[in-house]
């Protein structure tokens, strides 16, 4: 991910009262290579991944992770510190301020950043009400 440009900060203009960082949706797919092909179709075309396991996938600011066999059903993905044009952002809410936010709003964590002070990569889980999966993932 060093190979990203790098801008200082999130665009200061967009609504929200916490900056999770770029979107995407990270789909459950039986066959990679089938599902590559639809979505190029749509449009998308492939900006990383590891195959046979994984790609992403963007068409303009849109992302799309494509996962076969890494997880059940579908996650809502955000990484902090990266931008949706993938550019990584010199300064960004790190994932434990993200933590203690949500912690304050009384949300349920379903994994969590370890208890002791670190810094870098590191992921969190939750469900929304409808039991929809949401990943906080913080790569760097």
């Amino acid at each position: 991910m060093d190979d990203l440009p790098h801008v200082p900060q999130a665009e200061t203009d967009l609504p929200g009262t916490l900056e999770l960082g770029a979107f995407s949706v990270s789909l459950n797919v039986a066959d990679l290579a089938r599902s590559q092909a639809f979505y190029e179709a749509l449009g998308f075309e492939v900006v990383g991944g590891d195959e046979p396991t994984y790609l992403m996938m963007k068409n303009g600011r849109t992302t799309i992770g494509l996962f076969q066999g890494l997880f059940e059903g579908n996650i809502l993905t955000f990484n902090p510190g990266l931008t949706d044009r993938m550019e990584r952002l010199d300064r960004h809410l790190d994932i434990r301020e993200i933590q203690a936010a949500l912690q304050r709003a009384g949300l349920e964590l379903t994994t969590s950043v370890a208890d002791e002070p670190t810094e870098g990569p590191a992921s969190l889980t939750l469900l929304d009400p409808d039991g929809n999966a949401i990943l906080v993932d913080q790569f760097f």
